[in-house]
């Protein structure tokens, strides 16, 4: 244990890397929103305006700044590992759902799916190796 009352591991090391490439996927999802994803450009379906797509880019390009620093003290900013877990579970589910029930809907994305669903799961399985409780992933420690 440290000052900050977690246990020093292995796994808060590799959670940390695995927040750091979270961070580097959502970048490379913002720069495809900037520059591919839209109406009229190479990604056109399911149609979005271009406003929409560098609106979209924009909130990727914030979750990769929190991932990026996080990283750096993981055990401090366990509340962002929780808050990126929440949004990807969300999105996954999100996803599937309109590709699953919407009529027309395209399967263009299915893959980022996979991704986020396995950084979802990397994320809580090195957080809980790494002495880490739920509790430390989504609500905030006050220290008096």
């Amino acid at each position: 244990m440290n000052k900050t009352g977690y246990k020093l591991s292995r796994s808060l090391t590799t959670l940390s890397i695995v927040f750091f490439a979270g961070g580097v996927w959502d970048t490379i999802a913002a720069i495809m929103y900037f520059f591919l994803i839209g109406t009229g450009r190479k990604i056109a379906n399911p149609s979005t305006d271009p406003f929409f797509s560098v609106f979209l880019g924009s909130f990727f390009l914030c979750f990769a700044y929190l991932q990026f620093l996080s990283a750096f003290n993981i055990k401090r900013y366990a509340l962002n590992v929780g808050c990126l877990i929440i949004g990807r579970v969300f999105y996954i589910i999100q996803l599937y759902l309109f590709m699953g029930f919407v009529n027309d809907f395209p399967s263009t994305f299915w893959f980022t799916g996979i991704i986020d669903g396995l950084l979802t799961i990397l994320y809580l399985v090195f957080a809980i190796r790494g002495g880490l409780a739920i509790r430390d992933l989504f609500l905030p420690k006050i220290n008096s």
